[in-house]
């Protein structure tokens, strides 16, 4: 099914296309013909997930692939723990389709709007120095090629290719189906308090390794840390969930309605932000709960902001933040969005942010009518200076000769790239510019590109 003239714009707001034609592949024998009639026209070809990412890492100006029709259970084995997907499947659908199984995700982030193939591909993660981002859970997947062959990528089947695969920046091909690893359903004890921001940071090496899962918010203008600590539990394990009321009071209203308000008086008068960030601070984060683990990990975002997340060496995070903290003093802007902090294990992925070291995640937002290059400009210098690596699908200005420092296998990622894509069929402006444009690359299809994407 094809159609063409419609615009699409990412969550965010940074990025929008006019495609020249829209695809809806109900198969992956449909899949494997539009890209083999977009190599036949000379055309570039995308698959777009739910446009979660603020890069332009899903930009499609040419022809766009919706693969909202491959999702679904494809195969389940509680025994195992092996799950097969199709590649369109929304992270939220997954604890309604794992529940027959008893199954459950090792670990999420805390959105779970993106769809499986998106979440992986761009390193998605969560937190827990004892767990790594969602691709590490990939232990398998099939994927049409740029040439158009179906390729099966497995510990069994062209195994050399999955380190390259679990993050593929969705430049080595169009994924179809990805196999994941997951683990018996479990339940998690939430804890969520404010704490003292030095006290946090002082003890942020130990909080990790002595939790299962530890993240903290920090608000700009405010000496207060929203700490969250999660414990594993067995999934039979009593359930004392947040009532209905006071959910939709502390989730909805509050962080989602109040919030909204505070952010948008605060673009228009940014004197009101230190104010209200000591008031957000002090008025959320008093709460304990046990809930399945899918209801604790994810949180339901409405309010819309920009995001650049770096991953830097783990026991490097204090330094961070004080730096950051420090930049705001002497700058004097108003930031009213929180700073997010995280952790994750290491992991040999060849494009993963944690590969070879555990890390510490930090991210810095603004809110979506303000304009966040200063502030980002300015934060990613000191995180770089750490030793950052951006996270893919978030905003950041590094290129191709910058990551290549980054990452110890850039390299060998871009051959597998170049063999399996050996025209470029699946690039984009943001991919040429992280990847560089290798020998044989097709020239950038004409696109009627939106510039108003803000």
């Amino acid at each position: 099914m094809t159609a063409s003239g419609a615009v699409w714009r990412n969550w965010g707001r940074t990025e929008a296309v006019r495609p020249n034609r829209i695809e809806r592949p109900a198969d992956e024998g449909a899949v494997q013909r539009a890209v083999l009639a977009a190599a036949a026209s000379g055309r570039r070809i995308k698959p777009v997930g739910s446009g979660h990412s603020f890069t332009g890492i899903a930009v499609a100006p040419d022809i766009q692939l919706d693969l909202d029709d491959l999702s679904g259970l494809v195969a389940a084995d509680a025994a195992t723990g092996r799950v097969t997907l199709g590649a369109g499947t929304p992270l939220h659908r997954l604890p309604h389709l794992l529940a027959p199984y008893g199954l459950a995700l090792p670990n999420m982030g805390d959105i779970d709007r993106q769809t499986i193939s998106g979440a992986t591909s761009t390193g998605t993660h969560g937190t827990g120095l004892a767990f790594g981002g969602l691709a590490t859970q990939v232990v398998g997947a099939r994927l049409v090629a740029g040439t158009g062959d179906v390729l099966a990528v497995s510990e069994t089947e062209r195994p050399e290719l999955l380190p390259a695969v679990r993050i593929g920046l969705g430049a080595l091909g169009v994924l179809t189906e990805l196999t994941l690893q997951l683990v018996p359903r479990f339940v998690l004890e939430a804890v969520e308090r404010p704490e003292p921001l030095e006290e946090v940071l002082d003890g942020w090496t130990e909080r990790v390794r002595q939790a299962d899962h530890f993240e903290f918010y920090w608000f700009p203008h405010t000496a207060t840390a929203l700490t969250k600590t999660n414990t594993r539990l067995p999934g039979d394990a009593p359930l004392e969930p947040l009532g209905r009321s006071a959910r939709w009071v502390e989730d909805e209203l509050l962080a989602n309605g109040v919030y909204r308000a505070m952010c948008a008086l605060g673009s228009v008068v940014p004197a009101v932000t230190p104010p209200l960030t000591s008031l957000a601070a002090h008025v959320t984060g008093h709460r304990r709960f046990t809930d399945l683990s899918h209801r604790v990990f994810t949180t339901h975002r409405a309010v819309r902001f920009r995001e650049m997340e770096y991953a830097i060496p783990l026991e490097r995070v204090p330094e961070a933040l004080r730096e950051i903290d420090s930049l705001i003093r002497e700058r004097g802007w108003r930031i009213s969005f929180p700073i997010e902090v995280r952790a994750a294990a290491a992991d040999d992925i060849w494009l993963s942010t944690a590969t070879g070291r555990e890390t510490g995640y930090v991210a810095v937002h603004r809110y979506v009518r303000e304009d966040p290059a200063e502030y980002f400009a300015a934060v990613e210098s000191v995180l770089r200076a750490l030793g950052g690596r951006p996270h893919w699908g978030k905003l950041h200005t590094l290129d191709a000769m910058a990551l290549r420092e980054a990452y110890p296998r850039f390299d060998d990622f871009l051959r597998v790239r170049d063999e399996l894509d050996p025209e470029g069929r699946f690039a984009n402006p943001y991919l040429d510019r992280v990847l560089g444009r290798g020998p044989g690359r097709a020239d950038r299809a004409r696109a009627d590109t939106i510039d108003d994407a803000a």
